[in-house]
């Protein structure tokens, strides 16, 4: 599999957490540049390259269009971006 360079400059425990926030309903791109400094379209590189082409495209079908993954399109009460339940036990 060929690397780019955004794949470069990002550890495994990095690459491990994008794609869990990618998948997170509630977290917008715009958290994920905020912590890595990657925009969309990095992180659907990033997802095309490490999920399997299945889960990229169940992945892709999920968040195209929806109005949870980018902040711009998000209703103004929405100000958290992870579920106040959310790792309830570690808090």
């Amino acid at each position: 599999m060929k690397q780019t360079a955004t794949d470069c400059a990002l550890s495994a425990s990095d690459i491990s957490r994008i794609i869990e926030m990618a998948w997170e309903d509630r977290t917008p791109f715009e958290a994920i540049k905020t912590q890595f400094g990657i925009g969309e379209p990095d992180v659907i590189q990033v997802m095309r390259r490490n999920v399997s082409a299945g889960a990229f495209r169940r992945w892709r079908a999920r968040v195209s269009g929806r109005k949870t993954k980018h902040a711009g399109l998000r209703q103004p009460g929405v100000s958290r971006h992870q579920s106040s339940t959310h790792n309830k036990a570690n808090r």
